[in-house]
């Protein structure tokens, strides 16, 4: 099966998937490739390939959508200890399936998952910097 194409036929019913939710806006279904068991992506039925395409509503409608999995997922497993909500916006990102897809993630002890990378230490001006071209860009 086509990454490329993939979610659009799991959407359209013309692909084998194990649902966990669906509504008019957003399904959700079990990864086929999971980082730990019960790994679930929510993924919206208009197709978008990157935040930018996406509309707003529609992304915290994945949110909300993510946040009722979660909830089944620490419900259904009494070992599920946390929840990763993970998103990646672009190739360099690590998006492989360019329709945008949040993945729901549980966690239990020891399962091996995890970010792996270091965190860095920039100086209060260099904060300081970055936090006004954010905010000049966000007007």
């Amino acid at each position: 099966m086509n990454p490329y194409t993939i979610f659009a036929d799991i959407i359209a019913g013309n692909a084998e998937s194990s649902m966990v939710y669906e509504d008019e806006h957003a399904v959700a279904f079990m990864d086929i490739r999971p980082f730990t068991s019960g790994h679930v992506l929510v993924v919206p039925r208009k197709q978008a390939r990157s935040l930018a395409e996406l509309d707003p509503e529609t992304g915290g409608h994945l949110f909300v959508v993510g946040q009722k999995v979660a909830a089944a997922l620490r419900a259904i497993d009494p070992r599920c200890a946390g929840v990763n909500f993970f998103l990646a916006d672009g190739e360099v990102a690590g998006q492989e399936i360019f329709h945008v897809h949040l993945h729901v993630i549980p966690r239990t002890t020891g399962d091996g998952f995890g970010l792996r990378a270091r965190p860095t230490s920039p100086r209060r001006d260099e904060l300081d910097t970055k936090a006004a071209a954010i905010v000049e860009a966000l007007h």
